[in-house]
């Protein structure tokens, strides 16, 4: 990349962190039982009406494959046993499909 390109680049993924961090505020003030998956922040994108926190499942399964290595059909599968069907009380965590 060029030198423009990599700044755009570090002000785009600062912009990004910080609505990610904003965001996280936001859903801990309206609701402070509200329970986030462990590193998945880059994978939220909001919260519902009851306060639960709303993750993309495409994005998890994206950094499963990207940022921990694994084939697709593993991170599907890891996914599905080790964080979709986990049940951490009334306010686990909503996973949301986008087709």
């Amino acid at each position: 990349m060029s030198q423009d390109s990599d700044k755009i680049y570090e002000e785009l993924s600062a912009k990004r962190k910080k609505r990610l961090e904003e965001l996280k505020e936001t859903i801990a003030e309206h609701n402070p039982e509200a329970q986030f998956a462990d590193g998945h922040d880059d994978a939220i994108m909001g919260y519902a009406t009851d306060g639960r926190v709303i993750y993309s499942v495409n994005k998890i399964i994206k950094e499963l494959m990207e940022r921990d290595g694994m084939a697709g059909e593993e991170a599907d599968e890891f996914f599905s046993f080790n964080i979709e069907c986990a049940y951490v009380g009334d306010y686990t965590p909503i996973y949301m499909y986008e087709e």
